[in-house]
């Protein structure tokens, strides 16, 4: 399928690996232009020399920046060669707050949580929507996770700050935005073979006193699919919900767990 987006704009956070990077492989796949946004430098250059080498024609732009920054957001705006503010595409995404006991954390770490994983992305949302309403085509994805439907007790700070967002974007995508061509949408994954993966997992494996592999293939086996989910599978979703066919998908809370949410709605 012809996704009708070769030759747009994306930003696209948290891109030099995991779910972000899946959501560049797969936009630059459809013809997209990415810009690229992580704060390892290394890592990210390294991403997006392989998406061109991939994709002769697109063009794929690292700016190493912390996007949750005021100043990261500058930066991306202002990289050269980009489309500053003219964004088809806007994908946010950042790392999630740490799991833990929420009787170990102050006011400092609520805020950063909140920072990272609700306001940054409205901020995102804020410099670009009204360019994409005029422009009459837009599309914002939202990296959020499966724990805003079925939340976890150690994921307390990523609970909070993404259902926050969460809110805020049921709201925002029913505005008079929705009738200029403009998709807000919420992707929430569940179980991914990431980094952020493997730390929530050690995290409960600590806790638990038990083995990673055994707290793992717990964590699989509570998944209908009976494993983790891929990266590249994830951009693809992502890709769809960014297409010129899902521009009648706005507000919405895609969840992809392999079946794991045992809910009917």
């Amino acid at each position: 399928m012809d996704l009708g987006i070769k030759g747009k704009w994306a930003l696209v956070g948290g891109a030099s690996k995991g779910l972000g990077l899946g959501c560049a492989q797969a936009l630059a796949a459809e013809g997209v232009n990415v810009v690229m946004v992580a704060r390892g430098a290394e890592a990210l250059q390294a991403a997006a020399q392989a998406i061109v080498a991939a994709h002769p024609g697109v063009q794929a732009l690292p700016v190493a920046a912390d996007i949750t920054t005021p100043e990261g957001r500058a930066a991306v705006f202002a990289a050269p060669g980009g489309p500053g503010k003219a964004f088809d595409i806007v994908v946010t995404n950042a790392g999630g707050p740490p799991p833990g006991d929420f009787r170990q954390w102050d006011r400092d770490t609520w805020i950063a949580a909140l920072d990272a994983n609700m306001l940054a992305p409205i901020e995102l949302i804020k410099a670009t929507v009204d360019g994409m309403a005029e422009r009459g085509f837009g599309r914002i994805v939202n990296i959020t996770s499966g724990a805003v439907k079925a939340p976890l007790q150690v994921l307390g700070l990523s609970n909070g700050a993404r259902t926050g967002l969460t809110g805020f974007v049921a709201g925002l995508a029913r505005s008079e935005i929705a009738a200029r061509g403009v998709t807000i949408n919420n992707l929430l994954p569940g179980a991914f073979e990431t980094d952020r993966l493997r730390t929530t997992l050690g995290g409960l494996a600590q806790k638990q006193g038990k083995s990673y592999e055994a707290i793992a293939d717990g964590r699989r086996q509570n998944v209908p699919a009976k494993r983790f989910g891929d990266a590249a599978e994830f951009g693809a979703i992502c890709a769809f919900l960014c297409s010129a066919q899902a521009g009648y998908i706005t507000g919405q809370n895609v969840l992809a767990d392999g079946g794991a949410y045992p809910g009917t709605f």
